[in-house]
């Protein structure tokens, strides 16, 4: 995968190597905000759902092993304890790493998946939960979580807590997090795994979506996720 490095006031992304979770490599690719490289396209290497004989026909990226719901505990933008598990029960649930100062992948993730929302029938938009961790909690505080979110989709959960509880969490799901560092020049470098985790209602996750995803394959699988077809 070609790469490159983004610089601005706020942020300098790194490439990020493959993910791990209990030894086992799972088949989704760890890139960082600003990578520009071929994920989520054919001929990478990677296994798509759709290309498994008798797969359920949806578009994302299989994983080797399902994964449960993680018990995270974080807080919310209204600055009240959040249940994630609670919380999103019953509930096709989108998970995602990221930071609100990151200038491409996170913005443009979070766009991607309320567009494809907002092509669904009410009754299919009503159980699916998107919730944002984010990868910068010093900077991301739950107000600027809140006012962001609210650009792309109000109802969009965000979360925030001490960072190494929120490593914690994406360790178990095989999401690299590495702590925000303030470079001599002032600039920000975050470096964190830009996947989409997706865990069905019944609370496993079959399969997940990398940077690039588009919105017409977000608006293709959500429909068969909520019906259990991974």
């Amino acid at each position: 995968m070609n790469s490159h490095r983004f610089r601005s006031r706020t942020l300098r992304p790194r490439t990020l190597a493959a993910a791990f979770l209990a030894g086992i490599l799972l088949a989704v690719l760890v890139t960082s905000c600003g990578s520009s490289g071929t994920a989520g396209q054919r001929g990478n290497g990677l296994v798509h759902l759709d290309d498994l004989p008798g797969a359920a026909g949806v578009r994302g990226v299989a994983l080797q092993q399902p994964l449960s719901k993680p018990d995270i505990r974080l807080t919310g933008t209204d600055g009240r304890p959040y249940d994630f598990r609670a919380a999103t029960a019953g509930r096709l649930t989108l998970l995602f790493f990221g930071y609100t100062h990151c200038p491409d992948i996170c913005p443009t993730t979070m766009a991607d998946i309320a567009a494809a929302l907002s092509t669904l029938p009410p009754a299919d938009r009503a159980q699916v939960s998107v919730v944002f961790v984010t990868s910068d909690p010093q900077r991301d505080t739950p107000a600027a979580l809140g006012s962001w979110l609210a650009q792309f989709d109000p109802s969009f959960v965000g979360l925030t807590g001490p960072f190494e509880t929120i490593a914690g969490y994406a360790e178990q799901l095989g999401v690299t997090l590495e702590r925000p560092q303030r470079q001599p020049d002032g600039s920000v470098t975050v470096s964190h795994g830009t996947q989409v985790t997706a865990f069905s209602p019944n609370g496993t996750a079959r399969v997940a979506y990398l940077a690039g995803t588009k919105v017409a394959d977000y608006a293709h699988d959500i429909p068969l996720l909520i019906a259990g077809r991974t």
